[in-house]
């Protein structure tokens, strides 16, 4: 538990290693911004890039550490001088594990999921495989990019047996990386015979892959805080995804959506977090509902996001509870989860324009 004179440790990866891509570090600066806001009440160490000096030395609750080297190597150095920690990272090069892990092999406290549960989530086969007849899942398999195209028969043999499974319907499948963020490197395969593009100039030979049965439908995700037992939906986010020569990109999003499946979708959501032990903190669950009215299941789960995810911007501006806040007390035990206000003031539209993160109330 934080004591009185105590502080936490707060870093976002993008901004505190000195990434300079302007697609993103708007939302990577968005995201840690609105987290020092929301920790107004605590005595904050915030560890950024030297470059950020300016945008930080007006915060009366802040002692600004300053660092021009990756934050990997940093924590490596110094988490040990550290109590508490609460942290914004992806799951891009197993960052959101290997950070997750430095911190407890320190003995830091952390306000985030475990490491083992972030090893769980960020693989999207053991997801699959942990969630499994618990939560609607579309079929998944898993495959390693050999430089000989292997791989490409064996996907053609999955088709072939699911197709069979249903064959008046046209089946689709979507290839995503085993630990891929926000889109990348999303290939949409239309038609089997699309397997003789150059794919492994996408996905690199020794590259794991999944592959998934592409359900048609409307991309959306919930928004949840946990206790690292129970968790409390708080928004229905409907996400707005560009597809572009069969390519998905990530550009925002819109919240509350209004869906005569938000209930589902919160069930569902909910159920896969409190499914998978060590999920705490902020989770952000991607779903889809799905256009097939004949299908048997509305909504599906994709994935598990065991992090701040970019509808936390949003939600900032409209709920009614301080979330960054109220995630240290939960965990501190401080507030029971029960008591947790999920209603919110007003709608919100979060997306990327440019270099900029563009956040508005709709």
């Amino acid at each position: 538990m934080i004591q009185e004179n105590d502080s936490i440790l707060v870093f976002e990866y993008f901004t505190a290693s000195g990434e300079k891509d302007k697609c993103i570090i708007s939302e990577a600066e968005a995201l840690v911004f609105a987290l020092l806001d929301d920790l107004s009440d605590f005595n904050i160490d915030l560890v950024i890039n030297e470059s950020y000096e300016s945008a930080v030395r007006d915060y009366d609750n802040v002692n600004p550490i300053l660092i021009d080297v990756d934050i990997i190597d940093w924590l490596k150095d110094n988490a040990a001088n550290f109590n508490n920690a609460i942290f914004i990272a992806a799951e891009n090069n197993n960052n959101l594990y290997n950070i997750t892990k430095i911190l407890e092999e320190n003995g830091v406290k952390i306000y985030n999921s475990s490491s083992d549960a972030c090893l769980i989530s960020s693989d999207k086969s053991e997801t699959y495989e942990a969630l499994s007849n618990i939560v609607p899942q579309p079929r998944t398999f898993r495959f390693k990019i050999d430089s000989k195209g292997y791989w490409k028969r064996a996907i053609e043999n999955l088709h072939e047996k699911w197709q069979a499974e249903d064959p008046l319907t046209p089946l689709k499948l979507i290839i995503k990386p085993l630990m891929g963020v926000d889109c990348e490197d999303i290939v949409i395969i239309e038609k089997i015979e699309d397997l003789t593009l150059d794919l492994d100039k996408i996905f690199k030979p020794g590259s794991r892959v999944i592959v998934q049965e592409f359900i048609d439908g409307t991309d959306i995700s919930v928004s949840l805080i946990s206790d690292g037992k129970n968790a409390v939906p708080l928004s229905l986010n409907k996400q707005f995804v560009t597809l572009k020569d069969d390519k998905g990109t990530y550009v925002g999003g819109e919240l509350p959506f209004e869906s005569e499946y938000k209930d589902e979708a919160f069930e569902i959501a909910a159920k896969a977090v409190e499914a998978i032990d060590g999920l705490r903190g902020f989770v952000g669950v991607d779903l889809i509902i799905n256009a097939d009215e004949k299908d048997i299941y509305s909504v599906y789960l994709l994935e598990i996001n065991s992090r701040f995810t970019t509808p936390y911007v949003g939600l900032k501006q409209i709920a009614n509870i301080n979330i960054g806040k109220s995630i240290i007390d939960l965990i501190d035990e401080r507030m029971d989860i029960a008591g947790i206000d999920n209603s919110l003031d007003g709608k919100v539209e979060f997306k990327k324009s440019g270099d900029n993160m563009v956040i508005r109330r709709i």
